[in-house]
């Protein structure tokens, strides 16, 4: 049943990719996410509701502030700003980066040391993103290479959080994190979605990717990954990273027509090989020692 709960919550996030694809050309990036994480924190206002949590919520105001902006409202952002010039897919990949930039900022800030396989693993990472991108460099299309860079600083941006997070909110209730995280995105982000807010009508397919990226992708992803953290472990929960390419690669296909080249599935393999040694969930180096 947790493999199936994993995989479900792979497909679900996967998603997210083409729906942000769908709604970002119309919104624009920042209402988009505006609308996506104020859903959200509606589906999850029932978590609040105790004076306990209540009480947290007020004592831990900073740091949730802090976790909000850098997990959720700054990396959406750039995320909804790359899907108006790269696809979904390659969106998704790249987004399998975040666990790199993790053990990368673990060294550099929290001095833990890194292994042999976890350094290959970064040098195979950014191989992997080189192959990806390598076309739209070559060709010097500034705008592709500028979503690239943004969905990197999102990927950082999440690795950042995830460090923080461990630092500063110890203790406190998953769920509650999660709430508060896209509350206070909802706080940094509604002057800029007011100011944003498209001029023109917004299609009916719009509507339902944004109500689809804050009941579904966020609200209902972040209680079943919770779920999973609290019944196999954070350890397993997180290894969802390696599925949801699969299924943000598929969901691009079937839906929005893209292409799926030969470029895109060594890339997708390099950096997903890469983060797999990076995160400790394989060690390649030590196997071939011992043999």
């Amino acid at each position: 049943m947790n493999a199936v709960e994993l995989v479900v919550l792979a497909a679900i996030w996967g998603a997210s990719f083409l729906f942000m694809r769908m709604g970002s050309s119309e919104f624009g990036p920042v209402p988009l996410i505006a609308l996506r994480v104020g859903i959200a924190a509606l589906v999850l206002l029932p978590v609040i509701f105790s004076a306990t949590s209540r009480l947290h919520v007020r004592s831990h105001w900073k740091p949730l502030l802090v976790v909000g902006l850098t997990n959720s409202a700054l990396p959406f952002c750039l995320f909804a700003y790359s899907t108006l010039y790269v696809n979904a897919g390659l969106d998704s990949i790249l987004n399998a980066t975040t666990p790199l930039w993790g053990a990368l900022i673990a060294f550099v800030w929290l001095k833990v040391s890194l292994t042999r396989d976890q350094i290959l693993g970064m040098v195979l990472g950014l191989a992997g993103v080189l192959v990806l991108v390598w076309d739209q460099l070559g060709a010097g299309q500034g705008t592709q290479t500028l979503a690239i860079l943004a969905v990197l600083l999102a990927t950082l941006s999440y690795g950042f959080a995830g460090h923080y997070s461990r630092r500063h909110l110890v203790g406190l209730p998953a769920p509650l994190t999660a709430w508060a995280s896209q509350f206070f995105s909802v706080l940094v982000l509604l002057p800029g979605a007011l100011y944003w807010w498209p001029q023109h009508a917004v299609s009916d397919s719009a509507w339902w990717a944004v109500i689809g990226l804050g009941v579904v992708c966020t609200g209902l992803a972040y209680v079943l990954y919770f779920r999973l953290i609290a019944h196999t472990g954070a350890s397993y929960a997180m290894s969802v990273t390696f599925l949801i390419p699969v299924f943000g690669v598929a969901w691009g296909a079937l839906f929005l027509h893209e292409q799926v080249g030969v470029q895109t599935t060594a890339g997708c393999l390099v950096i997903l090989l890469g983060t797999a040694l990076a995160t400790g969930k394989l060690q390649l180096l030590q196997r071939l020692r011992a043999a």
